[in-house]
């Protein structure tokens, strides 16, 4: 039996609220689609980075800004689909190093937004264990509704790069679409971090 059948699940819209409900002043970058739903749906603010066509990108993009902005805590919020996508940016985060970077992966074992195809995370593949074996020492699961708490704590202390496997129900709530307008929330998430939009 693999890990995501025998784990307990949460719910990913109370998950995500809660957790983001802990670290408020967290700049939050979405992998696309349903990560990206869910983080809307807990309220839109201007630190959040929603994705929507760069599939694989979301770790590689908050690598960026956790190193451009040291001071400020960088929540990676995404799925297991997505992140298997661009899996070796695991490999340059664990390289650099970033103190104020933490990674949650949205677990369900299914890529959600093309017709949930079961995922490389449903058929064997463990997360948290490859993102170790890249060199994050902080890989851990975040279990059941109350593993939030773990990932919040983590994402306040900023003692180094976190990674969060959250296995999740797979079931799809209905949408919540954030602005995917591209220009618009990249120079809103701008302003929010004092910076003049380009």
């Amino acid at each position: 039996m693999n890990a995501i059948a025998s784990a307990p699940r949460a719910n990913r819209r109370a998950f995500v609220a809660k957790l983001l409900s802990q670290v408020p002043e967290a700049l939050v970058v979405t992998g696309l689609g349903s990560a990206a739903y869910d983080v809307f749906a807990a309220g839109d603010r201007d630190r959040n980075y929603y994705l929507w066509g760069a599939m694989g990108g979301s770790t590689s993009l908050a690598l960026g800004l956790a190193l451009a902005q040291p001071q400020k805590s960088v929540v990676v919020v995404t799925g297991d689909g997505e992140l298997l996508m661009g899996i070796g940016s695991l490999g340059t985060i664990a390289v650099k190093q970033p103190k104020n970077l933490s990674i949650v992966v949205l677990d369900n074992g299914h890529f959600g937004e093309t017709g949930m195809q079961r995922s490389h995370a449903s058929l064997g593949t463990d997360l948290a264990a490859v993102a170790r074996g890249f060199g994050i020492a902080d890989a851990f699961v975040a279990e059941g509704p109350e593993g939030c708490d773990a990932v919040a704590r983590r994402i306040l202390a900023r003692e180094g790069v976190a990674f969060a496997q959250a296995f999740i129900e797979a079931d799809e709530p209905p949408r919540a679409l954030p602005p995917r307008d591209g220009p618009f929330v990249k120079n809103r998430f701008r302003a929010a971090l004092g910076l003049a939009p380009f």
